[in-house]
């Protein structure tokens, strides 16, 4: 795979070639690596494309995790406890689900990254609240989030989400003072 496109938010660039410059390096190899043809294995069920061979996100995500996990990156998990303090009275007698968590796909030397391959609401989401909340509790200072570009997720199923959308959308968002340094690449097969 090949990296098409590099956003730098919040100085994220400047960040990681400043203080984490051989792990960005290391990044770049692990996305080189990749061979993407091998994940074109999803025939699609969809109206729109149906019989059509796709790049499936999951085959993708497991060939990211197997060379993330060579170079011993850790992927760090942490247990959500809710408190019930916020119900109502009526509501305080509910059972409540246990055994939440959060976890970043990918961390070492607090530089944290997120390989995603969903719906918008997911890269949003690890920029603006996981990032900032791995942050907050000492596992990363810095991350980088790893999407396809347009390109690309036209050749997986709808509603997968791209670099473009992704930083306009940034771009028009702005920083805010709780964001932590991220670099977004785009990545094309």
């Amino acid at each position: 795979m090949i990296i098409a496109g590099m956003y730098s938010f919040n100085k994220g660039i400047e960040t990681i070639k400043d203080k984490y410059a051989p792990l960005l390096e290391e990044i770049e190899q692990i996305i080189g690596r990749i061979d993407a043809s091998e994940c074109k294995t999803k025939t699609s069920k969809e109206k729109t494309m149906p019989g059509r061979l796709l790049y499936s996100p999951k085959k993708l995500n497991t060939a990211f995790s197997l060379l993330f996990s060579e170079k011993d990156w850790a992927s760090p998990r942490v247990k959500c406890e809710y408190s019930t303090g916020f119900y109502t009275n009526e509501y305080k007698s509910k059972p409540m689900r246990r055994g939440a968590f959060r976890q970043m796909d990918f961390v070492k030397d607090k530089l944290g990254v997120e390989i995603q391959f969903g719906k918008y609401a997911f890269m949003v989401y690890n920029v603006c609240a996981k990032m900032t909340i791995f942050h907050n509790l000492g596992y990363i200072n810095t991350g980088v989030e790893v999407v396809p570009v347009k390109n690309f997720a036209d050749e997986m199923s709808t509603g997968v989400s791209y670099y473009e959308q992704f930083i306009w959308d940034l771009e028009k968002r702005g920083v805010s003072n709780i964001d932590v340094p991220v670099l977004i690449l785009g990545i094309d097969r």
